[in-house]
This record gives structure tokens, C-alpha cells and sequence, in this order.
């Protein structure tokens, strides 16, 4: 059996996770990153993306998370994102709409800070689209 280890994800709302997990991936500013037990400690930031893990059951799970910061410790790993969600608590005539306003506002921006804002919007509205559409594809 693979090594466990403790794992937690927050956001300023609540404590999204906090298990013993096997493996988790996730999106950092320069790539894909792969943590497993005894991995080298290190601190970085975290793209808007999808977080995924292996549980203590050997099954893998998967959830919508925002910008943040990873903490991998010797003694656990901790995700601080601004926002984590299941598939299940997607809205997803939210998600498509808010997909929908970005790609607006991309095509009608003037300025630079708001083209950077609007993709920061659609990234997430897109990311959002794809987690739920894993779950109901059975892939979480």
C-alpha cells in the first residue's frame, strides 16, 4: 500500500479538506506539480485550476480551485486558495453564464486591466465548466 500522508485545503470561508491522502495534483505558476508522501518541502503559488487526489480509499477526487498558495511540510501538505468547490456544488447556468459575460468583455476592452480581468474571469468560469462536467461524466 502507498504512503499516507495529512493533507489540507482552506479558503477564507471554510476548511474544504483535510484528510490523509496518497497523491495530489494541482496547476502551479510554472506547471503541473505531483505531490506524494516524503516529497522535498517547498512553497508556491497556485493557478486557478483543478485539484486532484488520491484518498486514503485509493480513489481519486477532484475539485474547482482558485489562486492560492501550496505548502508541502514534512509533516503535511496545506492548500490555502481563494475558493475550492466540489463538482457537485457548481452551479453550472452560473458558470456558462459567467463564461459567457467574460468572453463579452474581451472582445469589447479597451485597456489592458480589463482584458486582464476578463480572462482572469473566463479561466475561471472555464475551469468551472470542466469540473462539473467530470463529475457528471462519473470521473471523480
Amino acid at each position: 500500500m502507498a504512503k499516507l500522508y495529512p493533507f489540507e485545503a482552506h479558503t477564507p470561508y471554510r476548511l474544504f479538506y483535510a484528510d490523509l491522502i496518497e497523491a495530489l495534483t494541482l496547476t502551479l505558476i510554472d506547471g503541473e506539480v505531483g505531490v506524494y508522501a516524503d516529497h522535498a518541502p517547498f512553497t508556491a503559488p497556485v493557478c486557478t485550476g483543478i485539484l486532484r487526489f488520491k484518498d486514503k480509499k485509493g480513489q481519486w477526487k477532484q475539485a474547482f480551485i482558485t489562486e492560492g498558495i501550496l505548502e508541502v511540510k514534512p509533516h503535511k501538505t496545506v492548500l490555502l486558495a481563494d475558493a475550492a468547490e466540489w463538482p457537485e456544488e457548481i452551479d453550472y447556468s452560473r458558470a456558462a453564464e459567467a463564461k459567457k459575460r467574460a468572453e463579452e468583455q474581451i472582445a469589447s476592452s479597451s485597456f489592458r486591466f480589463e482584458m486582464e480581468t476578463a480572462k482572469s474571469n473566463l479561466r475561471r468560469a472555464e475551469f468551472r465548466l470542466k469540473t462539473h462536467a467530470l463529475q457528471k461524466d462519473g470521473q471523480t
